[in-house]
């Protein structure tokens, strides 16, 4: 790669509408466990989640978090995940980082690997630590925070 490497500690948080006409989560298949699964086991959605500098959805624009989720814990609600953060503003607009792993929901703090990246983010290589600051039953909308530490070309 011939350039020294570098360092970012990256913080954002993600916008989540779960439902409504402005939902960015939608289920594109189900196993036939999956009704009776008491952690939706077998579900599979993809997202187009908005990727904001602060925790209000009206806050400074970054880019998308777009990527599948599958439900894949039978006993604990728990997602494999893959995802690509997408800068569309700002010093990283046009780059990408991809994480990807195991999401068990109801924990507080996870960690997911980020495991490559495009344009600012070439070879990029870290983990992320996510987790959920709200989530609003009656409108069915979740934020979360994203705290990444990322290394790269």
């Amino acid at each position: 790669l011939g350039s020294k490497e570098k360092f970012a500690r990256l913080h954002f948080y993600v916008q989540v509408p779960l439902g409504g006409p402005n939902a960015t989560v939608w289920e594109i298949a189900r196993a036939t466990v999956t009704d009776q699964s008491k952690t939706s086991f077998g579900q599979l959605r993809v997202i187009d989640d908005l990727l904001t500098v602060g925790l209000d959805r009206d806050s400074e624009k970054l880019g998308r978090v777009q990527g599948t989720i599958a439900s894949t814990g039978i006993d604990e609600s728990a997602f494999t995940m893959n995802l690509n953060i997408y800068f569309t503003e700002g010093p990283y607009q046009g780059s990408t980082l991809c994480i990807v792993g195991r999401n068990p929901f109801d924990e507080k703090d996870r960690e997911l690997a980020v495991v490559g990246g495009t344009g600012v983010f070439k070879a990029a290589r870290g983990y992320a630590v996510t987790n959920t600051l709200s989530f609003n039953p009656v409108n069915n909308y979740r934020v979360l925070e994203y705290t990444m530490f990322v290394s790269y070309f």
